[in-house]
């Protein structure tokens, strides 16, 4: 297996998975929207929605490793499933065309969470119907497309859920931490005792990395990655605060005044004509005030992995990318 394409390599993790496989001494191809700057891998630019583009990209592959989605927390639901559903189907359906033999599709236990706490869960079956939010629902949509084009006589498609992915450079989950913590608008709900883990992105590297060699056995299966560190949300939250240079977080807010909110401006948003995102979600106020963390012996088993970086080790290589950064100077 040395010819890989790479789906959604512009994000954190999709770049640092195109850059191991690299590395690694595998012919990677990536696609995606806006340049993967991946050194050592050709880019093809463009989405998994445009047919001519996908075919193109999948040409000669033998492998795929699929993170390409609509990740952000507002938008039209037939955005989401454009891209999630849509982009995942056409992806499975080309891929079996192009004769590709293994297909790791990353997915997010979002697709099993119904807004209560999952406290040593393994990876439960994905549900759009009661998956919280736009990108969860289309997730989980086309995590059930994945697994049911399984053919152990054709194409092995493998599922991986990596859980609250982190690290250097984060835009998604410690960007939007330090900024509403720079704006004051970073509380605590509840009393941040609710356990949550995370993964860090060499960990989920490594993974999926993993995943793409595993035994065909294992194929057929959705698998949750997580560090196996569950901490309470507060004391994740003063971390990546620490490390990132921002104030800690000291204010509690009641975790169902929080709901409440959430929903409120989630109605707001889709309504009316507001810019940007809103300062809070249901669904992000359940995620931060409710348990998820995960059994990962499972996982460990099947795809031979374990985590190499801890969360302490993490937040400390983010301290040290964030002083480079304020070193670094002006361009």
């Amino acid at each position: 297996m040395t010819r890989v394409l790479v789906t959604g390599a512009s994000g954190m993790l999709g770049r640092a998975v195109a850059a191991r496989l690299v590395a690694d001494g595998l012919d990677v191809r990536t696609l995606q929207r806006s340049p993967s700057q991946v050194v050592g891998a050709q880019d093809v630019a463009g989405s998994v929605t445009d047919p001519d583009v996908v075919r193109s990209a999948l040409r000669d592959r033998v492998a795929v490793v699929h993170l390409a989605a609509k990740v952000t927390i507002v938008g039209p639901y037939d955005q989401f499933e454009a891209v999630n559903v849509g982009g995942t189907r056409l992806l499975l359906d080309e891929a079996r065309s192009a004769g590709v033999g293994r297909f790791v599709h990353v997915s997010t236990p979002s697709v099993a969470h119904h807004g209560r706490s999952l406290a040593g869960a393994g990876a439960g079956p994905a549900d759009p119907q009661h998956a919280r939010g736009h990108y969860a629902r289309t997730k989980a949509t086309a995590e059930l497309l994945a697994l049911a084009a399984h053919d152990p006589a054709g194409l092995h498609v493998i599922v991986v859920r990596p859980h609250v992915v982190w690290g250097p450079g984060d835009t998604q989950l410690v960007g939007r931490i330090v900024d509403r913590a720079r704006s004051g608008r970073l509380p605590v709900l509840g009393d941040g005792a609710a356990l949550i883990d995370t993964t860090y992105v060499d960990n989920a590297v490594d993974a999926l990395v993993a995943a793409l060699h595993a035994d065909p056995a294992v194929y057929g299966e959705p698998y949750v990655v997580t560090n196996g560190e569950p901490r309470p949300v507060v004391e994740l939250l003063a971390g990546i605060c620490a490390a990132s240079g921002v104030a800690v977080p000291r204010r509690h807010v009641p975790a169902t005044l929080a709901r409440g909110a959430g929903s409120v401006l989630d109605a707001a948003w889709r309504t009316l004509p507001l810019a940007g995102e809103p300062p809070l979600t249901r669904f992000v106020a359940e995620q931060l005030s409710t348990a998820h963390w995960f059994d990962q012996r499972r996982t460990r088993e099947a795809l031979g992995w374990t985590p190499r970086i801890g969360l302490d080790d993490g937040l400390a290589r983010l301290a040290q990318w964030t002083a480079r950064q304020a070193s670094a100077p002006a361009p």
